[in-house]
């Protein structure tokens, strides 16, 4: 039966769990690993303190460390200069594009940069002007512009 947990023993179990973060991320494991860290270093503080309460204090750490982070770090999600970076779609609204195929029956589609994007909206003809005003998943949402403006 086990006799003792050493404190490199809980910063061995840290670092593995850290670096397994490192090669399967989701901010799970850091936190498992920060509580192994400080386990040990209470153990080493404190190197008479037997294996059933290292393993509860490990327990519990684990717990409130997560609880901690999804309650204050992952609810409140840092501001960006560019909140669209990976929503390609929306970095189109608000720009215009001119039609190389007509839009039939509400669809159609457009050339975007250097893809081809599927369109909805009203019907229009080749060369009209539109205006891209939504997303709808991977669908782009549009109104054609008057030719006056």
């Amino acid at each position: 039966m086990l006799e003792q947990l050493d404190y490199w023993h809980w910063w061995i179990l840290a670092a593995a769990l850290i670096i397994f973060e490192v090669f399967a991320p989701g901010a799970f494991f850091l936190w498992l690993g920060i509580a192994a860290g400080a386990v040990g270093g209470l153990v080493y503080l404190s190197p008479t303190l037997s294996w059933e309460y290292q393993v509860l204090l490990f327990s519990v750490l684990s717990v409130v460390s997560i609880i901690i982070w999804r309650k204050f770090f992952r609810a409140t999600p840092g501001d960006t200069d560019q909140p669209a970076l990976n929503r390609r779609g929306e970095q189109y609204i608000g720009r215009t594009f001119t039609l190389q195929e007509p839009i039939i029956d509400g669809i159609g589609k457009i050339r975007v940069d250097d893809s081809s994007w599927k369109i909805r909206g009203e019907n229009c003809a080749v060369g009209t002007q539109v205006e891209i005003t939504g997303t709808d998943g991977t669908i782009l949402e549009f109104r054609c512009k008057d030719p006056a403006s």
